[in-house]
């Protein structure tokens, strides 16, 4: 056998058969619906193949770095993520009301997806760091490293990120073993805090929590998103209308349909059947991310796989949920199938985390 045929199976060997097969599924899907609801649009599809492509590459190149090696990647990311996230605020370009982007030169970047697997990378190392004298200052200044990506995110503003990334923490810090009536007490600060939290909300961010209760209170406007995208879920019924014969999308009502309400043009096309599939995939995923960490060998694998399939049920169900007219819109996309390259780099590097813990099994401390 030729050497390159050897390298690339030595490669392969720390690639997880289980989730590449579903996340191949998901990209199989994502492909089509995005295909329909871009009208054919050779740019958008191919676009998307290269992103997956890019994507995929990333996952494999990941899956093959050892935790321990992986976990050093923490501090110097989370600091350039934190640099760059000062750097939007300064001079970060304007879009739709948000400053979110930071133009490099070759290309505008989204520092906050960084943070997404920075902030975990770096409270799992953190922790594992300090697992034999863990005490209440450690979870109280992991806490401070997780409020203050999540305030500066919150000021864009964008409120989605800011969410998945103050859950991706919670996540950790909860698995790290936070205790119960630190949790509890939270629980009870952060409900006595929602009228201060409610007042300082945007006044389109307010209106999107009004929409929710009656969409029908303003149809052309904050309700629009909600009241199509429902009306295509609907109408999918049993089995669906069919690829690419979704009456909702193809005559363009369902707004920003390749990318966060990407799930109503699968309703509308696959029906009910075909979401429950969707969502049994994702659901196998998560399953499969939960088993990685149950036998992962270090404190770090632990907190990092299980954190890192936390994260992906709950970005499915925000998108799903918002979607489907039951949480509000807080601009999620569907994981694995939005359209969209930062993103879906970001997952599927989460992805090749998930795999380089479940392949690497030396006891290697950081």
């Amino acid at each position: 056998m030729p050497r390159n045929s050897h390298w690339i199976l030595r490669r392969l060997r720390h690639v997880d058969g289980i989730l590449l097969t579903l996340v191949v599924m998901l990209l199989g899907i994502s492909l089509a619906v995005v295909a329909s609801a871009s009208g054919q649009s050779p740019g958008r599809i191919s676009g998307h193949m290269i992103n997956m492509g890019l994507a995929l590459m990333v996952m494999v190149v990941v899956a093959n770095i050892p935790p321990h090696l992986l976990s050093k990647f923490g501090p110097p990311l989370y600091v350039a993520g934190m640099v760059m996230l000062v750097g939007v605020a300064l001079f970060g370009e304007i879009r739709n009301g948000s400053r979110r982007w930071l133009n490099l030169g070759v290309m505008a970047f989204q520092p906050s997806e960084l943070l997404k697997l920075a902030l975990p990378l770096l409270l799992a190392w953190y922790f594992q760091r300090n697992e034999t004298v863990l005490r209440a200052k450690h979870y109280l200044f992991g806490g401070v490293l997780l409020l203050v990506p999540f305030l500066m995110i919150l000021r864009q503003p964008d409120l989605g990120t800011a969410m998945m990334i103050g859950a991706s923490g919670f996540y950790l810090l909860f698995f790290a073993g936070l205790p119960w009536k630190v949790i509890l007490g939270g629980g009870v600060f952060g409900g006595a805090s929602l009228p201060l939290v409610w007042g300082m909300m945007h006044d389109y961010q307010q209106r999107r929590v009004l929409t929710l209760l009656d969409p029908s209170a303003d149809p052309l406007g904050a309700g629009y998103h909600i009241i199509q995208s429902t009306i295509a879920i609907g109408s999918g019924g049993l089995f669906g209308k069919g690829w690419m014969e979704g009456t909702q999308s193809q005559l363009d009502f369902i707004p920003e349909r390749t990318t966060d309400f990407i799930f109503a043009v699968f309703g509308e096309e696959f029906g009910y059947l075909g979401t429950i599939l969707l969502v049994a995939v994702y659901l196998a995923i998560v399953v499969r991310g939960l088993t990685i960490a149950a036998h992962a060998p270090t404190l770090f694998g632990r907190l990092m796989a299980a954190t890192l399939s936390l994260n992906l049920f709950t970005y499915v169900f925000v998108n799903m949920g918002m979607v489907s007219g039951i949480l509000p819109v807080v601009g999620v996309p569907l994981p694995l199938m939005s359209y969209g390259g930062t993103a879906l780099i970001t997952l599927l590097l989460g992805m090749g985390i998930l795999m380089s813990v479940a392949t690497h099994r030396q006891l290697n401390k950081s």
